[in-house]
């Protein structure tokens, strides 16, 4: 006779991954600090609630340092779920858990001149993975987060301020965007931001971001375009 286990003392577990801000630090980790805050204050609520990871590979600090690192951000509502990158041994009891295995993103080395077909030569396109895409038929209120790490988000609607939309390719915005929108948030330099009308409070792609006060005032209200090259976050008016 075969015994069915029924047991409604049974503990269920699931598999689920979360999208989390990763954190890398620099040093001095003072003047780090200072940046971090100017960011916070110009995006009040960003860290709120959200998973944070902290990666500290290649960063040469001790145990007592990264545990006045930590406690420093707890005073800043900053909660480390996790520490990647770190060496064993600064580890301890009271720490976040260490972690592995996270989505690894490659350096993006950028060329000084992108090089030039013989003519008669076809240009080739470049390859790459084809990614999905999501479509918010409605607008994204204040508070609201929509986060794709998979793909495009196309949103056919406005962003509130204090809304956000985070996509692991471009962001589409089809009416005004007054929160935030993150493009390329799992490590994609090629990604864009389009919007209809721009009044955002942060742009962001592939990690680079800018805050509302460092746009050029001849943006704001227009239909907009952004992308990243070398480093630094352009942007140009959409006919």
């Amino acid at each position: 006779m075969t015994k069915v286990l029924t047991d409604a003392r049974s503990i269920r577990i699931k598999g689920r991954s979360f999208l989390a801000v990763m954190l890398s630090p620099d040093l001095p980790i003072d003047d780090w600090l200072i940046r971090l805050d100017d960011l916070a204050a110009r995006s009040a609520g960003f860290f709120l609630g959200r998973p944070v990871v902290l990666d500290l590979t290649d960063l040469q600090i001790d145990r007592p340092q990264l545990k006045d690192l930590i406690a420093e951000l707890a005073k800043r509502n900053v909660s480390i779920m996790g520490i990647e990158g770190a060496r064993p041994s600064i580890l301890g009891s009271g720490m976040p858990p260490a972690l592995k295995g996270g989505r690894s993103v490659s350096d993006i080395e950028v060329q000084a001149k992108e090089p030039v077909d013989p003519p008669g030569k076809p240009a080739v396109a470049e390859t790459r993975p084809a990614m999905q895409s999501i479509v918010i038929r409605e607008p994204v209120r204040s508070g609201q987060s929509v986060i794709f790490p998979e793909g495009d988000v196309t949103v056919i609607g406005s962003v509130a301020s204090g809304a956000e939309v985070i996509a692991g390719g471009s962001v589409h915005i089809y009416g005004t965007l007054r929160g935030r929108a993150m493009a390329g948030s799992i490590g994609n330099a090629s990604a864009r931001i389009f919007c209809r009308k721009l009044e955002a409070e942060l742009v962001a792609i592939d990690g680079i971001y800018k805050m509302a006060e460092d746009m050029a005032p001849n943006l704001r209200g227009q239909a907009v375009q952004l992308w990243l090259e070398d480093d630094a976050i352009m942007a140009e008016k959409l006919i």
